[in-house]
């Protein structure tokens, strides 16, 4: 019997023993080869600290319709899902099992295969648009792939909810081949050959030509953000200069004009000359100042974005801060620091601006302490926004467990309270 499918009884036992917080039974974790691997028992701990129910099978819906086919439209990955068919998509399907593509975040983005197979999986969730991280699906192969940037095989009980352990799987996370970072994962589920050592080389097989696919694909046409391969783009909550892509290209933009891009994409019904001028600066900026810049930002994104009478966008143009409110609806606050590069337009004086930077932070801030998730808690005491925030801290003293963190922790409340006492 194979280390990942070894002595059902001893991995329900290990599985019972953590879920209960006790624990693990000394049988099961006995090496030289122990019945639950410790990759396992970690994501079986993440899982119950996210709050996933053991018994029940709950993933969210995040994307459907519309949304969902402009998710796929403007993620990487679509370059490469061609490459995925042929390659593991046929192979899968003919031998009764399904691929799904998921982005960085968990969520399912393309789900294919054997047909019959693919309705069952929708029975439990397992479906396109629906979000199978870790903190939402428990210990399962691509949520495990992403959670530890590595390849992962989940077998039948070793997965943490009851309801999904009829299925197997196997999966690996897609890198950048520019910046290495993790686009998101390919996974094979089914039955119990979902999680042999055949399909999980089959699927890094698969990874590996796509990556060469991404690079190639970067090489030959360097000017292209592939990132981005239909749609247009604004990047502001980053601590350097803002980023536009238009038509899937980076194309230069000041600070004023990231300024207002980003007022009209939170104001659909458009803003007039006058509105924008006292939106962008205090004084009384004169609204022909207003037109000459805009007129400047409809020669740089060319036609079919910005009109006017009212000033507005008539393209569709996603923004990080419309992304960034998404995810926190949707309650995923780890996707939401992941995403998190910095201030809004922190060099940015700008009224309006102002407000949207302080109204999202304090929307970022108030979900991290409601949630109480210490890991989460510190990684946003660590960035700018957190630094001097006394109530992060004071929270991270009390929910980190002992050891240099929550020394750090206590250390910083001590010198935030000396500072607030000196003034």
């Amino acid at each position: 019997m194979t280390e990942e499918a070894a002595a059902p009884r001893l991995v329900r036992q290990a599985h019972e023993a953590v879920a209960a917080g006790a624990p693990l039974p000394l049988a099961a974790t006995r090496p030289p080869r122990p019945a639950v691997r410790r990759t396992v028992v970690d994501s079986w701990a993440r899982s119950r600290s996210f709050g996933v129910d053991p018994e029940r099978n709950s993933p969210p819906l995040r994307l459907a319709g519309e949304r969902l086919r402009a998710a796929r439209a403007a993620h990487p990955l679509a370059a490469v899902l061609p490459l995925v068919r042929d390659l593991l998509v046929a192979r899968a399907g003919a031998d009764g099992l399904i691929v799904a593509v998921s982005d960085a975040d968990g969520t399912l983005l393309w789900v294919e295969g054997d047909n019959l197979v693919r309705g069952r999986a929708e029975e439990m969730g397992f479906l396109a648009g629906a979000g199978w991280d870790e903190a939402h699906a428990g210990t399962n192969a691509p949520g495990l792939a992403l959670a530890i940037d590595g390849v992962a095989r989940v077998a039948a009980a070793e997965h943490w909810v009851r309801t999904v352990r009829p299925w197997s799987c196997s999966a690996s996370p897609v890198h950048d081949p520019a910046d290495h970072r993790v686009l998101g994962a390919v996974d094979v589920t089914g039955d119990g050959r979902a999680a042999s050592p055949a399909v999980l080389a089959l699927i890094s097989a698969t990874v590996a030509a796509a990556e060469r696919e991404l690079l190639i694909r970067r090489l030959t046409d360097p000017g292209t953000d592939h990132d981005v391969p239909a749609g247009n783009r604004l990047q502001v909550a980053c601590p350097d200069a803002p980023v536009l892509v238009v038509a899937g290209r980076r194309v230069p933009v000041t600070p004023r004009h990231a300024e207002l891009l980003l007022l009209l994409a939170e104001h659909p019904d458009g803003l007039t000359a006058g509105e924008l001028a006292a939106a962008v600066d205090e004084r009384a900026l004169d609204p022909v100042t207003i037109r000459a810049e805009l007129s400047r930002l409809r020669r740089v994104v060319g036609p079919g974005l910005v009109e006017s009478r009212p000033y507005r966008l008539v393209g569709t143009l996603h923004t990080d801060v419309a992304e960034l409110r998404r995810l926190l609806a949707a309650g995923d606050h780890p996707a939401v620091l992941d995403r998190w590069a910095g201030q809004l337009l922190p060099r940015s004086a700008a009224p309006a601006v102002a407000v949207l930077r302080d109204r999202l932070r304090a929307e970022v801030r108030v979900g991290l302490l409601r949630r109480r998730d210490p890991a989460l808690l510190l990684r946003w005491a660590d960035g700018p926004a957190g630094e001097d925030d006394l109530d992060v801290w004071e929270a991270c003293r009390r929910l980190l467990p002992p050891g240099p963190d929550r020394d750090r922790a206590t250390a910083r409340v001590g010198l935030l309270h000396r500072e607030l006492a000196a003034h």
